[in-house]
C-alpha cells in the first residue's frame, strides 16, 4: 500500500473518489467565476429576471461541468487501480484535471488502457447529455445540458489529439512502444506531438475568423497563450524525462556503495571517526550488542559537530534511525532506485544483501554526482 502523499500547497480534500483523495486547486475558483460570468448572459436569455441569480446558475454549471472532469479522471483511477497502480490523488485544476497514478506503465496494453478510458468517458457524457436533449427540456435544464454535451464531447476529442501530456498523446507513446519495443522512444515521439500541438493552440486565434466567422478578442489570445503553455512545458518535461530515463539502468546501488564501519550506538564520535578513517570506510551504521544494524550516521551532522564536542557526543546523536525506506537491497538500480529515494527522501541509505547482511551505505550525493556524469 502506498505511503499518504502530502498535499501539494494551494488545494484542499473534498472528498475520495475512486479510493483517492478528491483535490480542488484555489485556481479552479478563478475559472469557474469566469465560466459565471461568461454563462451569465446565456442564462439571462434563457430565464429572464433572475437578477445576481444568473451569476449562480452559472456557478452551478461549472460544479456540473467539473463534476463531468471527475469522471474522466476517476475512469484514469479506477483503471489504474486495475492494473496494480497506487493512485495518490485526483485534481481539479483551472485546465481541468489530473490524476497522480504512482509509477510508470510496464507494457503498451497499460499505457494504452489507462490513457483512452479518461477521453472515452467524457465522450460517453457528451452522448448521454446529448440524448437527454432529444426529450427537449426547456430553459435552464436545456441550456445545462447543451453546455454539458459541447463541452464534453469537445474535451473527449480534443484529449484524443495525439501529443503529450494530452491523454491522446499517452495512446501514441503506447503505439510508438508497442512497434518499436522502445518506450522511450514512444514517449519522445509524443512528446514532440504535444509541442506542434502547442504551436498549433498558440496560433489558432488567427484562424479563428477564417474557419469560424468569429472574431477573435483578447482573451481567446490569452486562453491559446495559456494552453499552448500548459502543453509545451509538459511536453517538453516527458521529452527530457525519457532521455534522463534512458541513462537510469547505469545506476546500480552495488556500485556506488561506501565501505561502511560498524560501530556501537554509544560509541563516543571521535572514536567512530576514528576506526572509520582507520578502516578508509566513507560511512558508518550504529549496530546493537547482537550486531543488528539501527541507524546510518548523517555525514552533514557529523561535520556540523565540532572537532573539540566530539569526544563527548555518541554516535547516536548523529545517526538517522532506520526507518521504512532507509534500507534497500545492495542490487536496486536504475528508475526503481531514483522512485526508492523519492519516496523516503534523505542523505544516506543502508544497502543490505539478500541474507539481510550490510553491504555498504549509499550516499545521495554520490547518486547525484553518478547521474551527472552518465548525462555528459
Amino acid at each position: 500500500m502506498s505511503e499518504q502523499q502530502p498535499r501539494p500547497p494551494g488545494t484542499f480534500k473534498v472528498g475520495t473518489i475512486a479510493g483517492s483523495d478528491v483535490l480542488v486547486s484555489s485556481s479552479w475558483f478563478l475559472v469557474a467565476g469566469l465560466i459565471a460570468v461568461v454563462m451569465a448572459p446565456r442564462v439571462e436569455q434563457v430565464s429572464p429576471g433572475l437578477g445576481a441569480g444568473k451569476y449562480v446558475a452559472g456557478f452551478a454549471f461549472a460544479v456540473i461541468l467539473y463534476l463531468s472532469v471527475l469522471l474522466h479522471e476517476a475512469s484514469h483511477a479506477v483503471v489504474a487501480r486495475r492494473l496494480g497502480f497506487p493512485v495518490n490523488s485526483i485534481t481539479l485544476h483551472f485546465l481541468g484535471g489530473m490524476t497522480s497514478v504512482e509509477g510508470e506503465a510496464k507494457t503498451p496494453r497499460q499505457e494504452f488502457w489507462i490513457a483512452v478510458v479518461g477521453p472515452l468517458t467524457s465522450l460517453a457524457v457528451g452522448i448521454a447529455a446529448f440524448a437527454a436533449l432529444l426529450t427537449e427540456p426547456e430553459g435552464l435544464i436545456r441550456l445545462g445540458l447543451e453546455g454539458l454535451a459541447g463541452a464534453n464531447l469537445l474535451v473527449g476529442v480534443l484529449n484524443l489529439i495525439p501529443g503529450l501530456p494530452l491523454d491522446g498523446g499517452r495512446v501514441l507513446k503506447a503505439a510508438v512502444w508497442g512497434a518499436s519495443g522502445d518506450q522511450h522512444r514512444g514517449t519522445v515521439v509524443a512528446g514532440w506531438g504535444g509541442r506542434v500541438t502547442a504551436l498549433a493552440a498558440l496560433s489558432w486565434p488567427l484562424f479563428q475568423e477564417p474557419l469560424l466567422g468569429v472574431t477573435p478578442d483578447l482573451l481567446d489570445f490569452a486562453l491559446a497563450l495559456i494552453v499552448a503553455m500548459f502543453l509545451w512545458s509538459g511536453s517538453t518535461a516527458a521529452i527530457t524525462g525519457a532521455k534522463v530515463r534512458r541513462r537510469l539502468p547505469a545506476l546500480v546501488a552495488r556500485n556506488l556503495a561506501r565501505r561502511t564501519l560498524a560501530v556501537p550506538a554509544d560509541l563516543p564520535l571521535a572514536e567512530a571517526v576514528r576506526r572509520a578513517q582507520d578502516a578508509e570506510a566513507g560511512g558508518i551504521v550504529t549496530v546493537t550488542t547482537a550486531g543488528q544494524p539501527v541507524g546510518v550516521v548523517n555525514e552533514a551532522a557529523l561535520l556540523a559537530t565540532p572537532v573539540e564536542r566530539r569526544p563527548w557526543v555518541p554516535v547516536s546523536a548523529v545517526a538517522r534511525s532506520l526507518v521504512p525506506g532507509l534500507q534497500l537491497p545492495v542490487g536496486i538500480g536504475g528508475e526503481e532506485l531514483v522512485m526508492a529515494i523519492n519516496r523516503t527522501p534523505a542523505a544516506e541509505y543502508l544497502l543490505v544483501e539478500e541474507d539481510g547482511s550490510v553491504y555498504g551505505v549509499l550516499a545521495t550525493a554520490d547518486v547525484d554526482r553518478a547521474f551527472r556524469e552518465a548525462a555528459h
